[in-house]
Protein backbone atom coordinates (compact mmCIF):
# COMPACT_ATOMS: atom_id res chain seq x y z
CA UNK A 1 0.00 0.00 0.00
CA UNK A 2 1.50 3.43 -1.12
CA UNK A 3 0.05 6.62 -0.04
CA UNK A 4 1.19 9.93 -1.23
CA UNK A 5 0.40 13.02 1.18
CA UNK A 6 0.94 15.74 -1.10
CA UNK A 7 2.03 19.69 -0.29
CA UNK A 8 1.61 19.09 3.50
CA UNK A 9 3.52 21.48 6.19
CA UNK A 10 5.34 19.09 7.71
CA UNK A 11 6.59 19.24 11.61
CA UNK A 12 8.77 16.64 12.53
CA UNK A 13 7.92 18.52 15.20
CA UNK A 14 11.14 20.60 13.74
CA UNK A 15 9.23 22.55 11.07
CA UNK A 16 10.32 20.77 7.47
CA UNK A 17 8.21 23.19 5.20
CA UNK A 18 6.23 21.73 2.20
CA UNK A 19 6.44 18.69 1.35
CA UNK A 20 5.40 15.43 -0.14
CA UNK A 21 5.40 12.41 2.36
CA UNK A 22 5.41 8.81 0.81
CA UNK A 23 3.89 5.79 3.11
CA UNK A 24 4.43 2.24 2.37
CA UNK A 25 2.65 0.10 3.89
CA UNK A 26 3.65 1.05 7.68
CA UNK A 27 6.80 3.06 7.32
CA UNK A 28 7.82 6.77 6.06
CA UNK A 29 9.74 6.20 2.96
CA UNK A 30 10.60 9.41 2.65
CA UNK A 31 10.32 13.33 2.59
CA UNK A 32 10.55 15.00 -1.02
CA UNK A 33 10.40 18.05 -2.43
CA UNK A 34 8.60 16.69 -5.20
CA UNK A 35 7.77 13.49 -6.56
CA UNK A 36 6.30 12.18 -9.79
CA UNK A 37 5.33 8.61 -9.64
CA UNK A 38 3.73 7.30 -13.16
CA UNK A 39 -0.08 6.18 -11.90
CA UNK A 40 -0.10 3.58 -14.43
CA UNK A 41 3.20 1.89 -12.57
CA UNK A 42 1.14 1.02 -9.41
CA UNK A 43 -1.54 2.14 -7.60
CA UNK A 44 -1.16 5.33 -5.39
CA UNK A 45 -3.85 6.87 -3.04
CA UNK A 46 -3.16 10.62 -2.85
CA UNK A 47 -4.43 12.62 -0.33
CA UNK A 48 -4.48 16.45 -0.69
CA UNK A 49 -2.35 18.03 2.23
CA UNK A 50 -3.14 21.83 1.28
CA UNK A 51 -4.45 23.63 3.85
CA UNK A 52 -3.23 21.35 6.32
CA UNK A 53 -0.64 20.79 9.09
CA UNK A 54 1.30 17.13 9.25
CA UNK A 55 2.20 16.37 12.62
CA UNK A 56 3.74 13.06 14.15
CA UNK A 57 1.31 10.69 16.07
CA UNK A 58 0.55 11.42 19.35
CA UNK A 59 2.08 9.84 22.35
CA UNK A 60 0.47 9.40 25.26
CA UNK A 61 2.71 8.16 28.32
CA UNK A 62 0.14 7.50 31.18
CA UNK A 63 -3.21 6.43 30.70
CA UNK A 64 -5.83 3.84 32.37
CA UNK A 65 -6.43 2.05 29.93
CA UNK A 66 -8.40 -0.65 32.21
CA UNK A 67 -9.89 1.98 33.65
CA UNK A 68 -9.07 3.85 37.26
CA UNK A 69 -10.95 5.12 40.62
CA UNK A 70 -12.63 3.18 42.64
CA UNK A 71 -11.62 5.84 45.96
CA UNK A 72 -15.22 6.73 46.85
CA UNK A 73 -16.02 2.78 46.64
CA UNK A 74 -16.75 0.06 43.61
CA UNK A 75 -19.33 2.33 42.44
CA UNK A 76 -17.05 5.36 41.48
CA UNK A 77 -14.63 2.60 39.48
CA UNK A 78 -14.03 4.36 36.02
CA UNK A 79 -14.58 1.97 32.61
CA UNK A 80 -11.84 1.15 30.47
CA UNK A 81 -11.06 2.48 27.64
CA UNK A 82 -12.45 2.99 23.87
CA UNK A 83 -10.19 2.54 20.67
CA UNK A 84 -11.55 5.60 19.46
CA UNK A 85 -11.49 7.76 22.30
CA UNK A 86 -7.61 7.55 21.60
CA UNK A 87 -7.39 7.39 17.97
CA UNK A 88 -10.02 10.59 18.18
CA UNK A 89 -7.94 12.48 20.33
CA UNK A 90 -4.95 11.84 17.73
CA UNK A 91 -3.05 9.36 19.98
CA UNK A 92 -1.10 6.59 18.26
CA UNK A 93 0.73 5.12 20.94
CA UNK A 94 -0.19 4.30 24.45
CA UNK A 95 1.28 3.68 27.40
CA UNK A 96 -1.21 1.58 30.32
CA UNK A 97 -1.40 1.89 33.68
CA UNK A 98 -2.77 0.77 36.94
CA UNK A 99 -3.54 3.40 39.86
CA UNK A 100 -4.60 3.24 43.24
CA UNK A 101 -6.30 -0.04 42.92
CA UNK A 102 -4.46 -2.96 42.35
CA UNK A 103 -6.71 -5.63 43.57
CA UNK A 104 -9.43 -5.45 41.33
CA UNK A 105 -7.16 -4.21 38.65
CA UNK A 106 -4.05 -6.69 37.71
CA UNK A 107 -1.06 -6.37 35.33
CA UNK A 108 -3.10 -9.86 33.13
CA UNK A 109 -5.80 -7.50 32.50
CA UNK A 110 -3.87 -4.63 31.93
CA UNK A 111 -1.87 -6.59 29.07
CA UNK A 112 -4.56 -8.48 27.36
CA UNK A 113 -6.16 -4.39 27.33
CA UNK A 114 -3.50 -3.56 25.44
CA UNK A 115 -2.83 -6.17 23.24
CA UNK A 116 -6.41 -5.69 21.95
CA UNK A 117 -6.19 -2.04 21.46
CA UNK A 118 -2.86 -2.94 19.24
CA UNK A 119 -5.01 -5.78 17.36
CA UNK A 120 -7.48 -2.79 16.37
CA UNK A 121 -4.58 -0.75 14.99
CA UNK A 122 -3.02 1.17 17.17
CA UNK A 123 0.50 0.94 19.28
CA UNK A 124 0.98 -0.25 22.87
CA UNK A 125 3.07 -0.35 26.32
CA UNK A 126 2.30 -1.00 29.62
CA UNK A 127 4.33 -0.10 33.17
CA UNK A 128 4.19 -3.10 35.47
CA UNK A 129 2.61 -1.94 38.79
CA UNK A 130 0.69 0.71 40.83
CA UNK A 131 0.65 2.39 43.40
CA UNK A 132 2.18 0.37 45.60
CA UNK A 133 5.66 0.35 47.01
CA UNK A 134 7.14 -3.02 46.92
CA UNK A 135 5.37 -3.73 43.43
CA UNK A 136 3.84 -6.43 42.34
CA UNK A 137 4.48 -7.96 39.96
CA UNK A 138 3.82 -10.35 37.44
CA UNK A 139 6.33 -12.91 36.77
CA UNK A 140 7.85 -12.35 40.48
CA UNK A 141 10.58 -9.41 39.95
CA UNK A 142 10.74 -6.07 37.98
CA UNK A 143 13.95 -7.34 36.21
CA UNK A 144 11.65 -10.22 34.91
CA UNK A 145 9.18 -8.35 33.76
CA UNK A 146 10.81 -6.33 31.79
CA UNK A 147 13.06 -8.81 30.42
CA UNK A 148 10.54 -11.67 30.02
CA UNK A 149 7.21 -9.65 28.95
CA UNK A 150 7.72 -7.62 25.84
CA UNK A 151 4.94 -4.89 27.07
CA UNK A 152 6.01 -3.95 29.62
CA UNK A 153 8.60 -1.06 29.22
CA UNK A 154 8.80 0.74 33.02
CA UNK A 155 7.35 0.68 36.22
CA UNK A 156 4.25 2.98 37.71
CA UNK A 157 2.69 4.73 38.48
CA UNK A 158 4.25 4.36 41.78
CA UNK A 159 2.44 7.00 44.83
CA UNK A 160 5.25 9.60 46.58
CA UNK A 161 4.02 12.41 48.49
CA UNK A 162 0.50 11.20 48.62
CA UNK A 163 -1.73 10.12 51.25
CA UNK A 164 -2.85 7.13 48.96
CA UNK A 165 0.78 5.62 48.95
CA UNK A 166 2.04 2.60 50.24
CA UNK A 167 4.45 5.32 52.21
CA UNK A 168 7.46 3.46 51.39
CA UNK A 169 10.88 4.25 52.59
CA UNK A 170 13.57 5.64 50.62
CA UNK A 171 15.53 2.77 50.31
CA UNK A 172 12.90 0.82 49.17
CA UNK A 173 11.95 3.83 46.04
CA UNK A 174 15.81 3.99 45.31
CA UNK A 175 15.80 -0.07 45.20
CA UNK A 176 13.00 -0.03 42.78
CA UNK A 177 14.34 2.32 40.13
CA UNK A 178 18.01 0.35 40.53
CA UNK A 179 15.72 -2.68 39.36
CA UNK A 180 14.10 -0.63 36.77
CA UNK A 181 17.00 0.75 35.01
CA UNK A 182 19.23 -2.83 35.07
CA UNK A 183 16.04 -4.49 33.77
CA UNK A 184 15.33 -2.11 30.99
CA UNK A 185 19.64 -2.10 30.25
CA UNK A 186 18.98 -6.22 29.71
CA UNK A 187 15.84 -5.80 27.71
CA UNK A 188 17.02 -2.95 25.96
CA UNK A 189 13.94 -0.68 27.11
CA UNK A 190 13.62 2.33 28.32
CA UNK A 191 13.13 0.81 32.44
CA UNK A 192 11.44 4.47 33.79
CA UNK A 193 9.90 4.74 36.81
CA UNK A 194 6.60 6.72 36.68
CA UNK A 195 6.20 8.46 39.68
CA UNK A 196 2.62 9.79 40.47
CA UNK A 197 3.54 12.67 42.80
CA UNK A 198 0.53 13.81 45.38
CA UNK A 199 0.00 16.87 47.23
CA UNK A 200 2.36 15.56 49.89
CA UNK A 201 4.82 18.10 51.90
CA UNK A 202 7.27 15.32 50.60
CA UNK A 203 7.27 17.23 47.28
CA UNK A 204 9.79 16.09 45.00
CA UNK A 205 12.69 15.01 48.22
CA UNK A 206 12.78 11.47 47.36
CA UNK A 207 14.11 12.35 43.59
CA UNK A 208 16.03 14.84 44.45
CA UNK A 209 17.92 12.83 46.89
CA UNK A 210 17.85 9.47 44.61
CA UNK A 211 20.30 12.06 41.72
CA UNK A 212 22.45 14.14 44.18
CA UNK A 213 22.98 10.96 45.95
CA UNK A 214 23.01 7.41 43.74
CA UNK A 215 24.60 7.02 40.22
CA UNK A 216 21.15 6.35 38.55
CA UNK A 217 20.64 9.30 36.56
CA UNK A 218 17.80 11.47 36.41
CA UNK A 219 16.42 10.57 33.48
CA UNK A 220 15.36 6.88 34.69
CA UNK A 221 12.35 8.71 36.18
CA UNK A 222 9.05 10.75 35.20
CA UNK A 223 7.25 12.37 37.84
CA UNK A 224 4.24 13.33 36.40
CA UNK A 225 1.30 15.68 37.77
CA UNK A 226 4.03 18.56 38.41
CA UNK A 227 1.75 21.35 37.49
CA UNK A 228 -0.90 20.38 40.51
CA UNK A 229 0.72 23.25 42.23
CA UNK A 230 3.29 25.98 41.92
CA UNK A 231 5.67 24.80 44.70
CA UNK A 232 5.89 21.53 42.93
CA UNK A 233 5.86 23.56 39.56
CA UNK A 234 8.78 25.44 41.15
CA UNK A 235 10.95 22.68 42.46
CA UNK A 236 10.68 21.04 39.14
CA UNK A 237 12.60 23.53 37.68
CA UNK A 238 16.00 22.79 39.63
CA UNK A 239 15.04 18.68 39.00
CA UNK A 240 14.89 19.61 35.41
CA UNK A 241 18.92 21.23 35.64
CA UNK A 242 19.89 18.45 37.58
CA UNK A 243 19.52 16.10 34.38
CA UNK A 244 15.71 15.21 35.37
CA UNK A 245 12.52 14.82 33.13
CA UNK A 246 8.70 16.01 34.16
CA UNK A 247 5.44 15.39 33.06
CA UNK A 248 2.57 17.70 32.94
CA UNK A 249 -0.82 16.64 33.59
CA UNK A 250 -3.33 17.68 30.94
CA UNK A 251 -6.56 16.78 32.73
CA UNK A 252 -8.01 19.06 35.11
CA UNK A 253 -11.31 20.71 36.23
CA UNK A 254 -10.59 24.26 34.78
CA UNK A 255 -13.62 25.99 35.68
CA UNK A 256 -12.61 25.68 39.56
CA UNK A 257 -8.47 24.94 39.65
CA UNK A 258 -7.24 24.41 42.90
CA UNK A 259 -4.84 27.61 44.16
CA UNK A 260 -1.67 27.36 42.21
CA UNK A 261 -2.26 24.56 39.93
CA UNK A 262 -1.28 25.16 36.85
CA UNK A 263 -2.90 24.10 33.08
CA UNK A 264 -0.49 22.09 31.22
CA UNK A 265 -0.35 24.97 28.58
CA UNK A 266 -0.01 27.56 31.38
CA UNK A 267 3.08 25.45 32.70
CA UNK A 268 4.48 25.15 29.71
CA UNK A 269 4.32 28.47 28.53
CA UNK A 270 6.09 29.43 32.10
CA UNK A 271 8.88 27.13 31.33
CA UNK A 272 9.02 28.63 27.89
CA UNK A 273 9.71 32.21 29.35
CA UNK A 274 11.95 30.62 31.68
CA UNK A 275 13.90 28.83 28.97
CA UNK A 276 13.68 25.92 30.71
CA UNK A 277 15.04 22.90 27.48
CA UNK A 278 11.68 21.59 26.25
CA UNK A 279 12.94 18.41 25.66
CA UNK A 280 12.77 17.41 28.93
CA UNK A 281 9.44 18.24 29.23
CA UNK A 282 6.02 15.77 28.09
CA UNK A 283 2.21 15.75 28.54
CA UNK A 284 0.12 12.80 29.57
CA UNK A 285 -3.20 12.85 29.74
CA UNK A 286 -4.27 10.77 33.31
CA UNK A 287 -6.99 9.43 30.33
CA UNK A 288 -9.23 7.32 32.25
CA UNK A 289 -8.42 8.25 35.77
CA UNK A 290 -10.95 9.80 37.96
CA UNK A 291 -11.19 13.32 38.12
CA UNK A 292 -12.86 15.27 41.14
CA UNK A 293 -15.68 18.26 40.10
CA UNK A 294 -15.92 20.65 42.67
CA UNK A 295 -17.93 24.04 43.13
CA UNK A 296 -17.02 28.07 43.14
CA UNK A 297 -17.07 26.96 47.56
CA UNK A 298 -14.03 24.11 46.92
CA UNK A 299 -17.05 21.12 47.44
CA UNK A 300 -16.90 18.53 45.97
CA UNK A 301 -20.03 17.76 44.07
CA UNK A 302 -19.33 14.86 41.61
CA UNK A 303 -16.70 12.59 40.09
CA UNK A 304 -15.84 12.19 36.14
CA UNK A 305 -13.48 10.65 34.30
CA UNK A 306 -9.97 12.05 32.77
CA UNK A 307 -10.05 12.25 29.65
CA UNK A 308 -7.26 11.66 26.41
CA UNK A 309 -8.78 14.64 24.46
CA UNK A 310 -6.69 16.91 27.04
CA UNK A 311 -3.57 15.99 25.81
CA UNK A 312 -3.88 17.85 22.22
CA UNK A 313 -6.45 20.16 23.12
CA UNK A 314 -3.74 21.59 26.08
CA UNK A 315 -1.54 21.43 23.34
CA UNK A 316 -3.36 23.58 20.62
CA UNK A 317 -4.21 25.82 23.90
CA UNK A 318 -0.30 26.56 24.46
CA UNK A 319 -0.22 27.27 20.48
CA UNK A 320 -3.60 29.23 20.32
CA UNK A 321 -3.61 31.01 23.48
CA UNK A 322 -0.30 30.78 24.61
CA UNK A 323 1.91 31.92 21.96
CA UNK A 324 4.26 28.48 22.22
CA UNK A 325 6.23 27.91 19.11
CA UNK A 326 4.34 24.77 17.46
CA UNK A 327 7.61 22.96 17.22
CA UNK A 328 7.94 23.08 21.26
CA UNK A 329 4.38 22.71 22.21
CA UNK A 330 4.01 19.48 20.03
CA UNK A 331 7.19 18.15 20.48
CA UNK A 332 5.95 17.36 24.01
CA UNK A 333 3.06 14.46 23.12
CA UNK A 334 5.63 13.45 19.82
CA UNK A 335 9.75 13.33 20.24
CA UNK A 336 10.15 14.12 23.55
CA UNK A 337 8.03 11.11 24.98
CA UNK A 338 9.47 8.80 22.39
CA UNK A 339 13.27 9.42 23.59
CA UNK A 340 11.86 9.24 27.31
CA UNK A 341 10.76 6.20 26.40
CA UNK A 342 13.15 4.83 23.99
CA UNK A 343 10.84 3.93 21.61
CA UNK A 344 12.95 4.51 17.99
CA UNK A 345 10.59 4.42 15.68
CA UNK A 346 8.29 6.95 16.51
CA UNK A 347 7.79 10.37 17.93
CA UNK A 348 9.26 12.14 14.13
CA UNK A 349 7.81 12.89 10.47
CA UNK A 350 11.19 11.14 9.39
CA UNK A 351 12.49 8.33 6.59
CA UNK A 352 11.97 4.44 8.43
CA UNK A 353 9.79 5.96 10.98
CA UNK A 354 6.13 4.31 11.70
CA UNK A 355 3.82 5.86 9.46
CA UNK A 356 1.78 6.98 12.13
CA UNK A 357 0.69 10.73 11.70
CA UNK A 358 -1.93 13.62 11.94
CA UNK A 359 -3.06 16.17 10.07
CA UNK A 360 -4.61 19.59 11.36
CA UNK A 361 -6.77 22.20 9.94
CA UNK A 362 -3.82 25.26 9.24
CA UNK A 363 -6.37 27.67 10.49
CA UNK A 364 -7.38 26.79 13.18
CA UNK A 365 -5.27 23.17 14.80
CA UNK A 366 -8.27 21.15 14.70
CA UNK A 367 -7.38 17.17 13.98
CA UNK A 368 -8.88 16.14 10.37
CA UNK A 369 -7.09 12.93 9.60
CA UNK A 370 -5.03 10.59 11.89
CA UNK A 371 -2.98 7.42 10.60
CA UNK A 372 -1.47 4.75 12.59
CA UNK A 373 0.91 1.75 11.14
CA UNK A 374 -0.30 3.69 7.52
CA UNK A 375 -3.80 3.10 7.55
CA UNK A 376 -6.60 5.59 7.91
CA UNK A 377 -8.31 5.81 11.20
CA UNK A 378 -9.40 9.03 11.15
CA UNK A 379 -10.90 10.87 7.58
CA UNK A 380 -12.24 14.30 7.77
CA UNK A 381 -12.89 14.64 11.93
CA UNK A 382 -14.57 11.14 11.66
CA UNK A 383 -13.31 7.69 12.69
CA UNK A 384 -13.25 5.46 10.00
CA UNK A 385 -12.31 2.39 12.40
CA UNK A 386 -13.69 1.54 15.65
CA UNK A 387 -12.73 -0.73 18.16
CA UNK A 388 -14.56 -4.26 18.16
CA UNK A 389 -17.32 -3.66 20.13
CA UNK A 390 -17.92 0.05 19.13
Amino acid sequence: MITIIKNIEVYSPEYLGKKQVVIVNDKIEGIYDNINIPKDFIHINEVNGEGKLMFPGFIDSHVHIIGGGGEGGFSTRTPEIKFTDLTSAGITTVVGCIGTDSVCRDSRTLIAKAKALEEEGISTYCYTGSYDIPVKTLTGSIKEDLMLIDKFIGVGEVALSDHRSSQPTYEQFVNLVAEARVGGMLSNKAGIVNVHLGGGARKLDMLFSLIENTEIPGEQLLPTHINRSIQLFNMSIDYINKGGYVDLTTSSDKNFLDPGELTASKALKKFCDLKVPIEKITFSSDGNGSMPVFNEKRELVALSVCSVKTLYSEVRNAILQEGVPIEKAISVITSNVAKMLKLKDRGKIEKGYLSDFVLVDKENLNISCVYGKGAPLVVSGKTVVKGTFE
